[in-house]
């Protein structure tokens, strides 16, 4: 079996270690808003194999295999696996985890699952085209790749590209340079090692979707509940501005 290839995104969540495994189940985003939703989105999973792309500490592995989905996990961090696997093993069950590039996942076959879950990972790999290329690889015919990211048009690098100002209620957006910078490096909310982010605009989505031979089923931009947001003040502003954008792509 081939050693994963590393370019500079597998280097770089690498680099973060265990830090992940604490900003992935403390951020209030993911865990009141991002996840919730996606589960929603996904609807009953009951019998479908799932790849969970990106899986991370393994958290939407682990509800899509309680509910009943037949689930392999894929990650290109060894510590953030690592834990995956332990923790799926102390809840007792049965998911298959594999360390991989998302651009080569080597050892998957051919049109081998109904459903590719790519939560809130897209945005940051190297190799967009590639990674994509393999989703409609190991994807049935008439698959379902089920996407979130952040929002390509409400969120960059807050320096220089798409920023914030205000606070609370009033906070905003304010677009400086929607089409830069392409990468930088810093650390995530709360955390302290950097790492790679990168911007890319809505159409070279679109055209990377259509070119590795998805087409766009549908597309939804959640919106928090007055509820979600009186409850989690961090989720204030997704009242009125989208920060996060979910695909729906199927497998021509």
């Amino acid at each position: 079996m081939p050693d994963m290839q590393h370019d500079s995104s597998t280097l770089s969540w690498n680099a973060m270690g265990e830090e992940w495994l604490t900003l992935a189940q403390t951020g209030e985003s993911r865990m009141r808003f991002i996840m919730p939703h996606m589960l929603r989105y996904m609807g009953d999973v009951r019998g479908l194999r799932i790849l969970d792309l990106g899986c991370g500490e393994g958290g939407y592995a682990r509800k899509l295999a309680a509910a009943g989905a037949i689930v392999t996990a894929v990650d290109c961090s060894e510590a953030a696996l690592a834990y995956a696997q332990r923790q799926a093993s102390a809840e007792g069950l049965d998911i298959a985890h594999h360390l991989r590039n998302s651009n080569d996942l080597f050892g998957l076959a051919d049109a081998s699952f109904d459903v590719v879950l790519s939560s809130m990972m897209l945005m940051d790999v190297e190799d967009l085209a590639g990674t994509l290329r393999e989703a409609a690889r190991v994807l049935e015919p008439g698959g379902r790749m089920l996407v979130s990211m952040l929002h390509p048009c409400f969120d960059g690098n807050h320096e220089t590209g798409i920023g914030r100002q205000g606070a609370g209620e009033t906070r905003e957006v304010v677009v400086k340079n929607y089409f830069e910078p392409r990468a930088w490096s810093a650390p995530l909310p709360n955390g302290s090692t950097p790492v790679i982010w990168r911007h890319r605009t809505l159409s070279e989505y679109v055209k990377a979707f259509l070119a590795a031979g998805f087409v766009i089923s549908d597309m939804h931009e959640p919106r928090a509940t007055a509820e979600e947001a009186a409850a989690f003040p961090s989720l204030t502003m997704i009242r009125r501005i989208p920060l996060f954008l979910y695909w729906e792509l199927m497998k021509c």
